[in-house]
């Protein structure tokens, strides 16, 4: 099932971004998730103690929060481009590194929390160990929303919270 899991995600993911619905490419977007699929099924979905359903809701859960993060990059863009083009910018950049622990136990759970505040631009994640996170903000609007409901979001979606 681990093997299906996430050749259906990946052939999701390919669907979406390649926006080409012809035999060739579909052929192709086919073949080339199923041998990714193949060789790092055990990757994504590792742990051999949770059950089908679990995981199923797991992936749902995750579906549903890439909007959210969708959502949540664009604002932090817009308030970038804002900093960026001020003309009083350097009044209004603050960088600063902030340490904070995460709730989350799991460790794809941190890992997916760590890439998804490196994607939210004006916050870089530069490390992750036994669950403190050391993180890179542009000012402290960004800082504060830290770990914030990003962290609740994914505490839902890996089961941590219910």
């Amino acid at each position: 099932m681990q093997i299906f899991y996430t050749f259906i995600l990946l052939f999701s993911f390919w669907l979406l971004l390649s926006g080409k619905f012809d035999a060739f490419h579909l052929t192709l977007g086919l073949l080339s998730s199923l041998l990714v699929s193949f060789m790092s099924a055990d990757l994504l979905f590792h742990d051999q103690g949770k059950s089908d359903s679990r995981r199923c809701r797991e992936l749902w859960r995750f579906i549903l929060y890439l909007p959210w993060l969708c959502k949540e990059i664009i604002v932090s863009t817009v308030h970038v481009a804002y900093l960026a083009l001020h003309p009083g910018m350097r009044k209004l950049l603050e960088p600063q590194v902030i340490r904070f622990h995460t709730r989350i136990k799991s460790e794809i759970g941190q890992v997916v929390f760590a890439n998804s505040i490196t994607l939210t631009p004006g916050t870089i994640t530069i490390q992750v160990e036994d669950g403190e996170f050391i993180v890179h903000a542009l000012n402290s609007k960004f800082a504060e929303g830290l770990p914030g409901e990003m962290e609740e979001r994914l505490l839902r979606i890996f089961g941590e919270v219910e």
